[in-house]
C-alpha cells in the first residue's frame, strides 16, 4: 500500500494571512510612519541612497517595523537574513555571523533582522558588537520594549534608534480601504461599528487586518457595535506590568494628579486596572502622591489615602476600586505643594555636608554632674515658660547657624502654616534684638 504521506500531491499555495497579502512593498505604503519614511524622512533617504546603516526600530505590535526591514532590503545590494530572537540560540547567530564573513570576504555584505532583538540576553546582545563594528553585518533590530532598557548600551551606541508610532485612526482607516479593495467588497460594518473595529485595534495594523478577515469570512450581514463585538473577541489593552507600558501609565496618572486634572486621572486609573495592574500597587502609588505634591497644603490628602487603601484592603475589587478613585479624584482637586518634599531633600542634603556636628549645648539634657559642669543644657529655655510658648533658641549645630529649608507656598493650609512661621520668625528677630 502506499504511504500517503509520500503521495505526488499537486502543487498548490496555501493560502496567505490578509495582514501579509497587503504587506507594503514601497516606503511611499507604510502607514503612519511618515516621521520615518516620508519624503526627507531618515530611513527614506537611507533607501534612497542605498546606504543602510545599522538600526533598532522601536514600536507597538503591528506598526511596521519587519515591513520597513523587508523594503529596505530591496533597496540594498546586501544579502538579506532573518531570524527572531525568541527562536534563535547562539548556535543560530554562529552560523549566521559565519556565512556573513565569508559572504564579506567575497565583497557581498549582510543585512540581519533580527525581530524582538531583545530577548537576547546580554551575551547573546554583546556577540552582534564585532560584526557590526567592522562591517560584517548592517543590523535592523525590531523591538516592542524601550532599548534603553533591553539592550546593551555599547550595542546601542553603533545602532540608530528609530521610534515608530502606534497607528492612528486615520492610519488604520487606509489598512481598511485596502482590505476592502483586496476583497472587492465593503466591510460589513455600520459607521460605529467601523469606529469600534479601529478603537479595538488600539494602533496595530496586524490586528485590525485579522479582524477584517474575520469578518469578510463570517458576518453575512451589516453588524452593529454590540453585533460585532459578538463576533470578535474582545481584545486586552497593551499593558504589561514589568515593562514599559507600565511605567508610561504610571507616569500619566502621576503627572494627571500633580497636574490636577481629575478626568485624566481617572482616566489613566481605569487603564491600569484594564490593564490588570494590582489595586494595591496604584494605593501606594497614591499614597506617595499625597505625601510628595499635596503635602501640609491639605494635610486630609494623606489620612483619606491611607483609609481608601485600607477600604480596598477590606473590599477588595470591584468594590474597593471606588474607593481608590475618590482618593484619586481629592488627590488631583487638591491644593499641591511640595515644600516639605523639597525642605527634606535639602536638609538630607546639608546633613550629608555636614557630618557629625554636634547639637549646640543648650539643647542637651544634663543627667549627670559632669554633664553640668562642662555645659550640657545650660542656658536652655523651656518654651511653655515663654509669654508666647516660644523661646527663639537657635537649634541648629553651633558651627553652621540657623538654617532655613521650609517654605510653604501661600495654598491650601500651608497658607495658614506660613502665617505662623512669620510670627515666629517676628518674635526671634525682637528676642535677639532684646539680648
Amino acid at each position: 500500500m502506499k504511504d500517503l504521506f509520500q503521495e505526488d500531491l499537486p502543487e498548490k499555495e496555501l493560502p496567505r494571512p490578509l495582514a501579509d497579502r497587503l504587506r507594503p512593498e514601497k516606503l511611499s505604503h507604510v502607514v503612519g510612519q511618515d516621521h520615518l519614511v516620508g519624503k526627507d524622512a531618515p530611513v527614506r533617504k537611507m533607501a534612497d541612497a542605498k546606504r543602510i546603516g545599522s538600526m533598532i526600530l522601536w514600536g507597538p505590535p503591528g506598526t511596521g517595523k519587519t515591513t520597513i526591514a523587508r523594503i529596505l532590503s530591496n533597496h540594498s545590494a546586501m544579502h538579506f537574513e532573518q531570524i527572531s530572537a525568541i527562536f534563535s540560540g547562539v548556535a543560530d547567530l554562529r552560523k549566521v555571523f559565519d556565512s556573513a564573513r565569508i559572504r564579506h570576504k567575497n565583497g557581498i555584505g549582510t543585512l540581519l533582522f533580527v525581530d524582538e532583538i531583545h530577548r537576547f540576553n546580554k551575551s547573546q546582545q554583546d556577540a552582534f558588537l564585532p560584526v557590526v563594528e567592522d562591517g560584517t553585518i548592517t543590523l535592523i533590530g525590531a523591538t516592542t520594549e524601550n532599548p534603553s532598557f533591553e539592550l546593551n548600551g555599547a550595542l546601542l551606541s553603533r545602532c540608530q534608534v528609530f521610534v515608530l508610532k502606534r497607528l492612528d485612526d486615520e492610519a488604520l482607516e487606509i489598512l481598511l480601504k485596502r482590505a476592502e479593495e483586496d476583497a472587492g467588497k465593503t466591510l460589513p460594518l455600520t459607521s460605529e461599528a467601523r469606529d469600534m473595529l479601529k478603537a479595538m485595534a488600539d494602533g496595530d495594523g496586524r490586528y485590525a487586518l485579522s479582524m477584517v478577515s474575520q469578518l469578510f469570512d463570517q458576518a453575512e450581514e451589516t453588524l452593529k457595535p454590540d453585533e460585532f463585538m459578538t463576533l470578535v473577541q474582545r481584545r486586552a489593552p497593551l499593558y504589561d506590568k514589568a515593562e514599559e507600558g507600565h511605567y508610561n501609565l504610571v507616569s500619566a496618572l502621576h503627572k494627571s494628579i500633580r497636574g490636577s486634572d481629575a478626568d485624566a486621572a481617572l482616566y489613566w486609573f481605569s487603564r491600569m486596572l484594564e490593564g490588570g495592574e494590582d489595586p494595591r500597587f496604584i494605593a501606594r502609588r497614591l499614597t506617595r502622591m499625597a505625601s510628595e505634591d499635596i503635602g501640609l497644603a491639605d494635610p486630609q490628602a494623606l489620612t483619606l489615602c491611607i483609609a481608601a487603601w485600607e477600604t480596598y484592603e477590606r473590599l477588595g475589587s470591584p468594590e474597593g476600586d471606588l474607593a481608590l478613585a475618590e482618593a484619586l479624584v481629592y488627590l488631583a482637586c487638591a491644593p499641591k505643594s511640595n515644600a516639605v518634599y523639597s525642605a527634606f531633600k535639602s536638609a538630607q542634603r546639608v546633613a550629608k555636608e555636614t557630618g557629625s556636628l554636634m547639637p549646640p549645648l543648650h539643647i542637651l539634657n544634663a543627667p549627670t554632674k559632669l554633664m553640668k559642669e562642662i555645659g550640657y543644657s545650660e542656658g536652655y529655655i523651656y518654651d511653655h515658660d515663654t509669654p508666647d510658648a516660644f523661646s527663639g533658641q537657635d537649634y541648629f549645630p553651633e558651627e553652621m547657624g540657623c538654617k532655613s529649608f521650609y517654605t510653604p507656598p501661600e495654598r491650601g493650609f500651608e497658607r495658614e502654616i506660613k502665617k505662623r512661621l512669620d510670627y515666629w520668625a517676628k518674635l526671634r528677630k525682637q528676642k535677639l534684638s532684646e539680648n
